[in-house]
């Protein structure tokens, strides 16, 4: 086998449809893991989808962005919301507050650690920890990342990167170099290869051979693939201006022709859970 190939669906409890999404592709697909946005709407048919999963890896999709609102008051968490108490709505103003030093790492960690209590409320060990929107990448985001994941005892952070040209792509693989150097010294394990970033919303089977080739060309020998599987037709999901094709993800991801790439691919199927064996 070429590798350890992590299949991880994000923003489960978005809504009920992206549960029952998630469900499914990890029933009939390849997902093997899942990230639980604990402030999703739909964070109890979240918890249930999980615990009826039974082999479903479980790692925690905190947030600082989003529509979805914190778990904390404007008052807790001052610098991490507007007048109404809200999250913005993109990475790029957690960009813009790092860049002008308006990142409070206090109020980061507050809104975390409570994101990741209600996550571990659920009853299943966690395997890892990532972003919405990757804002871990941030450095001022990643400390907390770090901090939380070695205070819980949760050896596995990913490491987003990305392929791009151009000025995104280019501050995106800085930003994830200094990520993994992170990660190294504080002992946290993440997968040798990355993919999902580019592809956001809009995975297909080519995409997907595409990142298994780089990733064996590279030698290496783990690889995380992040998708977003939903419900074609869920009207919850029309509050979200994403532009994702939730349902193709969804399509693609239960496809018996994706389980034969990767197979013809020779990447083996598991979770962060089996990350260790496989450094």
């Amino acid at each position: 086998m070429t590798g350890l190939l992590v299949v991880n669906a994000d923003d489960l409890g978005l809504t009920d449809g992206v549960c029952r999404a998630v469900a499914r592709a990890h029933r009939d697909g390849v997902v093997t893991s899942t990230s639980v946005l604990a402030v999703g709407q739909a964070f109890d048919r979240a918890a249930s989808t999980v615990r009826d999963a039974g082999t479903l890896g479980l790692g925690a999709h905190l947030a600082l962005v989003g529509e979805d609102r914190p778990l904390l008051s404007a008052r807790e968490v001052p610098s991490l919301v507007d007048r109404d108490g809200r999250f913005p709505l993109s990475y790029r103003t957690v960009v813009a507050r790092g860049l002008a030093g308006r990142i409070d790492a206090a109020d980061v960690a507050r809104e975390f650690r409570a994101q990741l209590d209600r996550v571990r409320s659920i009853g299943v060990p966690l395997t890892h920890l990532d972003t919405h929107q990757h804002t871990h990448l941030w450095p001022t985001v990643a400390r907390v990342v770090v901090e939380l994941a070695r205070e819980a005892g949760i050896g596995t952070v990913r490491l987003p990167t990305s392929a791009r040209r151009g000025p995104l792509g280019v501050g995106v693989r800085v930003l994830a170099g200094r990520l993994r150097r992170r990660l190294a010294t504080a002992g946290l394990a993440t997968t040798a290869g990355y993919a999902g970033l580019d592809e956001a919303g809009r995975l297909d089977v080519a995409d997907l051979s595409a990142a298994l080739a780089r990733a064996s060309a590279a030698g290496a020998t783990s690889l995380e693939v992040n998708a977003h599987p939903g419900e074609p037709g869920d009207a919850d999901l029309a509050r979200f201006d994403w532009d994702y094709r939730w349902g193709q993800e969804l399509a693609v991801l239960t496809d018996p022709a994706t389980r034969a790439v990767v197979e013809a691919a020779d990447w083996r199927l598991g979770t962060f859970a089996d990350l260790a064996g496989a450094r």
